[in-house]
């Protein structure tokens, strides 16, 4: 299938980018950077200016009083949701509508899967790539407050999608963007959090949803797949090379702007125009193959939290509420420190309550017509005892308490 995006590759722009491509030896990429471009400033654009305007029109309240930390976050959850839901209906729809991808689904024709190239492929692997770079310029800028697994996350994903344009396997582009179909359930989750709908029906009927399309989206069919695009390559670099074709062309071969242009146009001449007798280099399996398994690593590891955080949300016996230590899913640990000593801080007796400790002591000394003994006092109160006599009453922060007569 061509690509199907309404806008072409302008000539000027494949030209310009050329150089780059022809550098990391990504001919596809050139064809592509139009979209890619498009993609990032679609995604920035949700997170400067619609997230804000959208989220003040039907949350005006609970939006306007977001500190910062939590307002960069509801913004990019905004974004990750249209993403997610965007990401999967396009892979859904080049998986069941491209035919030519069909056409090489038996387990045979690895060859095809691991260089052929289509326009629509292309044209998912191009608007996942816009978002995992904008993703990992967040995940770096914004580290303090995603930490350091999210911005591995974000580098690992942005290698495997980038890897793909010399082509490289097109074919699981859509495929492993599947993972995205939890997103959506994952962002409400949050939500939920920040409009006070923690531990109501709504929570637990999305978590259910979100358990159970993360375990069958990321756990079961992500290593599934995995295995098999790992055993695709195992072939590939044991065959050392591919027949596909007798031409001399793929990475690192150099196209000129016009025959990148014609190629695009191609329908079928575009499948196999860049595939050639090329093999696939070692580093590049490995490169592929330890992103992919960062990226299922991390999923496994955050299922286990997830299962976690959301029990939290809800009594026992299913949940967990009110047994333990919560659990901040996808919160720097420490984040989460700092946050408790904040909490502690708030209902730590503090010395305006009595004013500061010298002023405390002068008082109680001016009171006694002597000094008071003390280091920490925080307060101090006066008395008539039954007797007559006055009293003076030195709270101290160790919780000890001085009293004399006067």
């Amino acid at each position: 299938m061509k690509d199907p995006f309404p806008i072409p590759p302008p000539e000027w722009l494949v030209e310009a980018s050329q150089p780059l491509a022809n550098f990391l030896s990504m001919p596809t990429l050139a064809l592509h950077m139009h979209e890619i471009l498009f993609a990032f400033a679609l995604y920035t654009f949700l997170f400067v200016v619609v997230s804000p305007i959208f989220s003040r029109a039907v949350w005006p309240q609970t939006y306007a009083n977001l500190n910062r930390r939590t307002l960069v976050n509801w913004d990019v959850h905004i974004v990750s949701f249209f993403q997610s839901v965007f990401i999967s209906a396009l892979s859904l729809w080049v998986i069941f509508a491209d035919e030519e991808r069909k056409s090489i689904r038996p387990k045979n024709m690895w060859e095809q899967r691991i260089w052929e190239y289509t326009g629509a492929g292309g044209m998912v692997q191009s608007f996942a790539l816009g978002y995992f770079t904008w993703d990992f310029i967040m995940c770096s800028y914004y580290i303090n407050i995603f930490g350091v697994g999210m911005l591995a996350h974000a580098i690992s994903a942005l290698s495997v999608f980038a890897l793909g344009y010399r082509p490289f396997i097109y074919f699981y582009a859509p495929v492993f963007l599947l993972y995205e179909l939890s997103s959506p359930f994952l962002n409400i989750h949050w939500f939920c959090d920040k409009l006070n709908l923690t531990g109501s029906s709504i929570q637990a009927i999305n978590g259910a949803l979100l358990t159970s399309t993360f375990f069958g989206c990321r756990l079961i069919w992500g290593n599934l797949s995995s295995f098999w695009v790992f055993y695709d390559i195992f072939r590939s670099i044991q065959k050392g090379h591919t027949d596909l074709t007798t031409f001399d062309f793929g990475a690192p071969h150099i196209f000129s702007t016009r025959d990148l242009l014609r190629i695009y146009g191609e329908e079928q001449g575009q499948r196999l125009a860049f595939v050639g007798g090329q093999k696939i280099p070692l580093w590049l399996a490995l490169a592929y193959l330890s992103s992919n398994i960062t990226l299922n690593s991390l999923n496994i590891f955050w299922f286990g939290k997830m299962i976690q955080t959301i029990r939290k949300r809800f009594d026992p016996p299913f949940g967990t509420k009110g047994v333990g230590v919560d659990e901040i899913h996808y919160e720097p640990q420490e984040k989460v420190k700092a946050a408790a000593r904040q909490a502690a801080n708030a209902v730590t007796p503090s010395t305006q309550q009595g004013g500061s400790v010298k002023a405390a002591r002068e008082r109680a000394e001016a009171a006694m017509n002597g000094p008071v003994d003390t280091n920490d006092a925080a307060s101090v109160q006066r008395a008539n005892l039954p007797d007559g006599s006055r009293s003076i009453e030195v709270t101290e922060t160790r919780s000890l308490r001085t009293r004399r007569k006067a």
